[in-house]
């Protein structure tokens, strides 16, 4: 068991925990402001609506968005950045950034691995 108070030369806890497939595309969708659940799914697109809410909770608990839900019928229920959801966003962007640039590289290394190796190790896609 890690102990919080003791400094640790890799925080493993933190590093090993994040980040699934959705989770920086949803924080820097948030970059604007408050959005609702329809609202963020109509902007990623091709998440599905449980995907989303297993990935609106996992950023919750972890201290990157806030939910709000108001009293009103229908329920409204708004999501937004967090202090430490925006310096996330920041880095988020940074990551999104050099993906996009090195997109055709990533390809063309994996390519050349498969056919090296005859198979695939993964079927990831860089949509």
């Amino acid at each position: 068991m890690t102990n919080p108070d003791r400094p640790s030369r890799f925080p493993r806890e933190l590093l090993n925990f994040r980040f699934g497939k959705w989770d920086l595309v949803v924080i820097t969708s948030l970059a604007g402001g408050k959005m609702r659940f329809n609202e963020l799914k109509s902007e990623i697109g091709e998440i599905s609506q449980k995907m989303l809410t297993s990935t609106l909770k996992e950023l919750e608990r972890d201290g990157f968005i806030t939910r709000t839900q108001y009293p009103s019928i229908p329920p409204r229920v708004e999501y937004d950045l967090t202090e430490l959801g925006h310096e996330m966003r920041v880095h988020a962007e940074t990551w999104i950034t050099f993906a996009r640039v090195h997109r055709v590289a990533v390809l063309e290394a994996r390519k050349a691995f498969d056919e090296e190796h005859g198979t695939a190790l993964e079927d990831r896609k860089l949509a």
